[in-house]
């Protein structure tokens, strides 16, 4: 497996409402995973299908898993007015690569 040189903090938006933090190399990729691949995250698997709804980019692993981390920790209504400010057009960003 090759490494990255960009990882991707991202948020997906469930079917049932709810919000999905995640981390990866490849985001089009892994929404399809969480779409439908086993390889889903055990939370998104029942809450499909899955919309990417958020992306930022990190220099390294360790920076994006400290990114989700932060992100974990705020409420539901301080991520959904992340999601309302965010800078990041993700149109198309889960079609290009890593």
């Amino acid at each position: 497996m090759a490494k990255s040189d960009c990882w991707y903090t991202y948020i997906v938006l469930c079917n049932d409402n709810s919000l999905y933090t995640g981390v990866t190399t490849d985001l089009a990729r892994r929404i399809d995973e969480h779409n439908s691949s086993p390889k889903a995250a055990k939370y998104t698997r029942n809450r499909r299908p899955v919309e990417l709804v958020y992306a930022e980019t990190a220099e390294s692993r360790s920076e994006a898993c400290k990114r989700e981390h932060a992100l974990k920790q705020l409420t539901v209504e301080q991520k959904r007015k992340l999601l309302l400010k965010s800078p990041v057009d993700i149109r198309g960003l889960a079609n290009q690569p890593a």
